[in-house]
């Protein structure tokens, strides 16, 4: 069990609604110059959840589940700020009332908290629903391990992932391993306690030799040579651990989204591949 402050951190009420799709424009023009007019962000998606694949959709940053936010931006950035994923987010208006789901990720930009629910209970929901989340685990610091810092992770799913401790490092079961050179939308962010930043995916050769068409919703990945302990920054021998949380993009400088759950300037965090290293299996996920 990795051990870390547990009895200090704060767990508090945040509250979101779902939010509906929103255009300010009807095209979005792809890297190659050709514009398309496609399903996007926001509202409920019924045919994409977390451990689905999120790449070749027809479809752009789509969002699996439910998306929310908050609709004062105060209260809207404290709701993107302090929910991390795992954290439990409760229904607590109409049909699906007291139904109960996971956060699956923080998308930034359109500023969306991503919420997976069974389907019986996306098939009750409506645009006017209302959740409640638990929301606890900024503030989490590791024990024996004070250089990496831990964001947008629930207490209770740290030790669900199958992370062992190896020769004073953390080993990381991930799904893929992305160079640096891939990540683009969400570079300059101020800090990744919120949001998330992209993987570029309109590099042919990499997409083929990653085997980036394999992605998933929820999979677990490590980025290679980026510090996210305030914004994302280059840094070579840091790593990162984050989890996907959108779909594939069309867009230069886009692809698949990664909220930040671990990262250190240096080489304590290891990675093992891991095909199941996925929130699908570590939260219980059933469709």
């Amino acid at each position: 069990m990795i051990k870390f402050n547990k009895e200090q951190l704060v767990m508090q009420s945040v509250q979101g609604k779902v939010h509906p799709p929103v255009m300010k424009r009807q095209y979005r023009v792809g890297s190659d110059g050709r514009p398309w007019i496609l399903p996007a962000t926001g509202g409920i998606t019924y045919n994409f959840q977390i451990g689905d694949g999120c790449m070749g959709l027809a479809g752009d940053h789509v969002e699996p589940g439910v998306s929310t936010k908050n609709p004062d931006p105060a209260m809207d950035m404290a709701y993107n700020t302090l929910t991390c994923v795992g954290n439990q987010a409760k229904v607590i208006t109409g049909e699906a009332k007291g139904a109960v789901g996971y956060v699956t990720g923080k998308h930034g930009g359109i500023d969306h908290v991503m919420i997976a629910f069974e389907q019986e209970v996306l098939e009750k929901l409506t645009i006017d629903d209302q959740f409640l989340v638990k929301a606890c685990g900024q503030g989490m610091t590791l024990t024996d391990y004070p250089e990496i810092t831990v964001m947008n992770l629930d207490p209770e799913l740290i030790n669900k992932m199958g992370i062992e401790e190896q020769d004073g490092c953390l080993v990381v079961p991930v799904t893929k391993v992305i160079p640096a050179a891939l990540m683009g939308s969400g570079l300059g962010s101020d800090t990744m306690l919120s949001g998330d930043y992209d993987i570029m995916t309109r590099d042919a050769k990499s997409f083929a030799e990653l085997g980036l068409q394999e992605l998933r919703f929820g999979d677990i990945v490590m980025i290679q040579d980026h510090c996210n302990d305030h914004g994302p920054d280059y840094c070579q021998g840091a790593v990162t651990i984050g989890v996907i949380i959108h779909g594939d993009s069309y867009i230069s400088g886009h692809g698949p989204g990664v909220t930040v759950l671990m990262s250190c300037r240096t080489p304590k965090i290891k990675a093992k591949l891991d095909p199941n290293a996925n929130l699908a299996n570590y939260l219980n996920f059933k469709k």
